[in-house]
């Protein structure tokens, strides 16, 4: 419904009640960059790390669901996570935090600036455990999920090939119950750990899509410059989360096999020793692999091996061409998204 009058608003301005999102957030400055951010559930404390790391000074006051940044024009709009890809889709806030199964949910346009890489899951078609080998079977019985969109799509080669109708039937949480309590056959629902599926007697009868956290903007900002600029922040402080320094000193006639090892991110620093036969070698790499490089490095004659800890940290990127993205594998590749 809120989704409804968001798009009646902007058909129907003229009517009093019909006002944008902005219009209505009386305390937010007309200059202000509005990112919206997940208000409540698994994201949201994630979330506010992040904001941390992106240096974005605020308080929000009890209550209230919009923040202003004290040394940034951005206001902080916190709303549920599903809404958040309406509402940067629509325009009425300019970048927002969400989940990848959520914009092709809403199947509206918006850049996909950056994948976060936190809430992890998959989008299943789930049903009793042992009793349904694919979705096939599935189809023309009666499907309960909190996606009707994307479970219609899913069915929709199987309704044809079959010649059925699969009934999709939307329920806003609790999809797991559905079956246990005779409403459907099958249910499509999000699979993090799988705990919850297990406890329910259901398994995973097929995956509809794999879906993350994302950062995402609308097309057609009025704050492009703004955009560009958190991009930066949050490229930088993901990359700082999830790389790491490492230095050694090692032999000239064996640099070429440590520099194989690591590569960096443009190229190492290499710097001389007093002992003209050694050189000091300092380098990014993969935090996850940093025990792996530690015994490569060792095996090929480096000594002193030493790993640094980054709070945070700046490259130089293309923002208009977004290929920030590809930092060693670290972020995904943009991608403007209409799924």
């Amino acid at each position: 419904r809120l989704y409804e009058r968001q798009i009646d608003d902007r058909l129907n301005p003229s009517v009093p009640h019909r006002r944008s999102a902005r219009a209505k957030m009386t305390s937010v400055d007309d200059n202000n960059l509005l990112f919206a951010v997940p208000k409540k559930g698994r994201l949201y404390e994630r979330v506010l790390g992040l904001l941390k790391g992106m240096g974005l000074d605020y308080r929000r006051a009890n209550r209230l669901d919009i923040a202003n940044c004290t040394n940034l024009p951005v206001s902080l709009v916190f709303l549920p996570a599903k809404d958040i890809a309406y509402y940067v889709g629509e325009g009425q806030v300019d970048l927002g935090i969400t989940g990848e199964d959520i914009i092709a949910e809403a199947d509206v346009k918006v850049n996909t600036l950056i994948h976060i890489g936190i809430g992890k899951c998959k989008l299943c078609v789930q049903g009793p455990k042992g009793k349904f080998k694919s979705a096939k079977e599935l189809a023309g019985k009666r499907i309960v999920t909190s996606f009707p969109k994307l479970a219609q799509k899913f069915f929709t080669k199987y309704d044809e090939e079959l010649n059925t109708k699969t009934r999709i039937k939307y329920v806003s949480g609790s999809v797991e119950a559905a079956i246990g309590l005779g409403l459907a056959e099958g249910i499509v629902d999000l699979v993090e750990t799988g705990t919850t599926m297990r406890a329910a007697g259901l398994e995973i009868v097929d995956t509809v899509m794999n879906s993350q956290t994302v950062l995402i903007s609308n097309p057609n900002t009025k704050f492009p410059e703004m955009v560009s600029r958190l991009f930066q922040r949050i490229q930088g402080y993901l990359v700082a989360k999830n790389q790491c320094m490492i230095s050694y000193n090692i032999p000239k006639d064996k640099l070429e096999k440590a520099l194989s090892i690591t590569p960096g991110h443009e190229s190492p620093t290499i710097m001389p020793l007093s002992d003209s036969k050694w050189v000091a070698v300092s380098a990014l790499i993969k935090r996850k692999d940093s025990q792996k490089i530690f015994d490569d490095l060792e095996l090929a004659g480096a000594k002193s091996i030493l790993t640094f800890a980054m709070d945070n940290c700046r490259f130089p990127s293309d923002f208009k061409r977004v290929v920030s993205g590809q930092l060693n594998g670290i972020l995904s590749p943009t991608k403007e998204t209409k799924e």
